[in-house]
């Protein structure tokens, strides 16, 4: 008896049908009183907008939005430390990154920040890290802070924000 050879239909793949239109999905109808004009991500969630464009400068992540308040600011160290990595604190002068010893592409001043003690290893609550943040607002008034994340066991940084931006600075809108 021969052997006999069955098609199987989990092999075959559909080819592409192209795209599907977008006439199905259910739209958003509020009014331009909001604020927001027409400004729309094409689906049902608005967009906002969280900080103006000129003069004001951008940093890592979160600096689109305002700074965070003592809660939300505890929220996200929370969440770094939830996920197992290694808080770590930074400060800056200048804050940002700029050309000043080398004009070639690709290298920057400014990228590296001075750590503010060692990173806290074992570091299990966001109060911690938040009377460590206080310890350098107070040491040094005039330069920025962020908190920065590791993950020691991919040996990569993970998330990297501004927590305190010095007073009279034009990113702070001159307070």
């Amino acid at each position: 008896m021969a052997p006999t050879t069955m098609a199987s239909s989990a092999t075959s793949v559909a080819p592409f049908q192209g795209l599907k239109s977008t006439n199905g999905l259910p739209v958003s109808h509020h009014s331009s009183s909001s604020g927001f004009g027409n400004v729309s991500n094409g689906g049902r969630i608005r967009c906002i907008q969280v900080w103006p464009i000129e003069g004001i400068k951008k940093f890592e992540t979160l600096s689109y939005l305002p700074l965070l308040s003592t809660d939300e600011l505890l929220k996200q160290i929370d969440y770094l430390i939830r996920m197992n990595w290694i808080p770590c604190l930074e400060f800056s002068k200048v804050g940002f990154i700029y050309h000043e010893n080398a004009r070639s592409l690709g290298y920057y001043d400014g990228h590296y920040w001075t750590m503010w003690k060692l990173p806290m290893f074992g570091c299990t609550d966001a109060t911690q890290v938040y009377a460590e943040l206080d310890k350098a607002k107070k040491a040094y008034p005039d330069a920025y802070i962020r908190i920065l994340s590791f993950d020691n066991i991919r040996q990569v940084q993970c998330i990297m924000f501004i927590t305190y931006k010095p007073l009279g600075c034009e990113e702070t809108g001159g307070n």
